[in-house]
């Protein structure tokens, strides 16, 4: 199930470059239904004082990501998963883009 969030409020720093998301077996670039490669970026959430690292992951390249660049979030969903003993929340975005962006370009 994906779960929508509600970013109001929130402020979203690129902790670093994106990078290619990886296929564990194949060690190809992952790619989405349509074919885009994968990318994950890793974000700092700033919300109501405090501050938490995640993994997003969006299709297509996000240009003009550094560490620090202030960043604007479309479409962002939560992705609660289980493997075996282990679990966690992945993260998708339809658009990563630079806050000062004007590109119209989606990344879904």
């Amino acid at each position: 199930m994906k779960l929508p969030i509600d970013t109001t409020g929130m402020t979203f720093l690129a902790a670093g470059p994106a990078e290619p998301v990886i296929d564990f077996d194949s060690k190809a670039a992952k790619v989405d239904e349509n074919g885009e490669a994968i990318y994950a970026v890793q974000i700092v959430v700033l919300v109501d004082g405090g501050a938490e690292v995640i993994t997003v992951k969006v299709a297509g390249e996000p240009k003009g990501l550094g560490q620090g660049t202030a960043i604007r979030l479309t479409g962002l969903v939560a992705q609660p998963w289980v493997m075996g003993d282990r679990n966690g929340v992945a993260f998708r975005a339809s658009r990563l883009e630079p806050a000062g962006s004007t590109s119209s370009r989606a990344a879904s």
